[in-house]
């Protein structure tokens, strides 16, 4: 089968490589469609990966073979792909199943190789299925809204004004998500034009040129000097940190959604000034992405005007170097086999 594996000399290329081979407890998927994450890239660009692994986990796909011990599915099931866990270990049952330490399995990070392939196995309690009326781009789609939704949740609030720093993949998604959930009034920080227009058909009641405009000044003018109640940080800039301390409100919330794989520096005095809550996030739920894919059937969520480029697993290593390591891109979503 066709994939695209990581190179260190070349970061991406793509090779022929072999069908994965089930035993008895795996389920074999035919990729449809796969989108590229944000970490992909922030792995890749570490340099920390193997010669030759497969990356991708934004998977929608069919089942295409099962072991014979496996039960629940059949062939030809729609579904996506999410980590395994324990539901027993400390982390669990703290109700953070992604952090399991004692039965977590994932694709493209993890002990599986990932969906940048026409093909790829998994342990069958990862898949959850893609509901009547959601098409294979949205399903790939669901483990970034779920990732968005993951943040809000982590962040505690319930409503109240919002601030979004950084117009990727991520971060409009949390603006449609907001709306969804009944904040407001909703703003984006974003360099570029095209992203601050489609975060407002998204659902923004405002949106800031950070390059152009003092987004601070902005803040305070918009919100009588108050500052937002939550702040999310999707940049992946580390000086983004202290910009969203310094735009939050009194007693508000900051949650850092963006991975940031090196050390910053935040003034802690703001901290204790302001009283505000520094939190972070990481990964998902299932119970997330079945939320998300269920607000997809519903018509509340149509991810697809997030995708600038559909490309196929042949174009990926240019579309990577041109468009992704660039950030001209929104999202690259992969059409690997026959769309549903």
């Amino acid at each position: 089968m066709k994939a695209v594996v990581y190179d260190s000399r070349e970061k991406l290329v793509v090779r022929d490589v072999r069908i994965p081979r089930l035993n008895e407890n795996e389920v074999l998927i035919k990729v449809v469609n796969t989108g590229f994450c944000g970490s992909d890239h922030s792995m890749i660009e570490s340099r920390s990966l193997k010669d030759g692994i497969i990356i991708g986990h934004e998977v929608s796909g069919t089942v295409a073979d099962m072991g014979a011990r496996v039960t629940g599915t059949s062939v030809g099931d729609r579904v996506i792909i999410r980590p395994t866990y324990c539901g027993k270990c400390r982390e669990c049952r703290m109700g953070k199943p992604y952090l399991c330490q004692v039965d977590r399995r994932t694709i493209g990070l993890g002990d599986f190789p990932g969906g940048f392939a026409e093909y790829l196995k998994v342990d069958p309690r990862m898949l959850i299925p893609i509901p009547e009326g959601v098409d294979s781009q949205n399903g790939a789609l669901a483990e970034a809204f779920a990732a968005s939704l993951h943040g809000i949740r982590c962040s505690a609030k319930e409503g109240g004004s919002a601030l979004v720093i950084g117009g990727g993949s991520i971060g409009l998604a949390l603006v449609r998500l907001l709306k969804i959930m009944g904040f407001g009034p909703i703003a984006l920080s974003e360099p570029v034009e095209k992203k601050r227009t489609l975060a407002i058909s998204l659902g923004a009641d405002m949106v800031v040129d950070p390059f152009n405009e003092n987004l601070i000044l902005r803040v305070m003018d918009e919100t009588d000097g108050a500052g937002f109640d939550t702040v999310f940080e999707c940049s992946g800039l580390g000086e983004s940190v202290q910009m969203a301390v310094n735009a939050a409100a009194n007693g508000g919330t900051i949650c850092v959604v963006s991975i940031i794989m090196r050390n910053i520096e935040i003034m802690p005095v703001t901290l204790n000034f302001k009283e505000v809550w520094l939190t972070g996030s990481y990964s998902n739920t299932h119970a997330e992405n079945i939320q998300c894919l269920k607000w997809m059937s519903e018509g509340k969520i149509d991810g697809r005007p997030l995708i600038t480029d559909h490309i196929s697993l042949n174009d990926l290593p240019l579309v990577y170097k041109e468009r992704i390591d660039t950030g001209r891109a929104i999202k690259v979503m992969l059409k690997i086999g026959e769309e549903f």
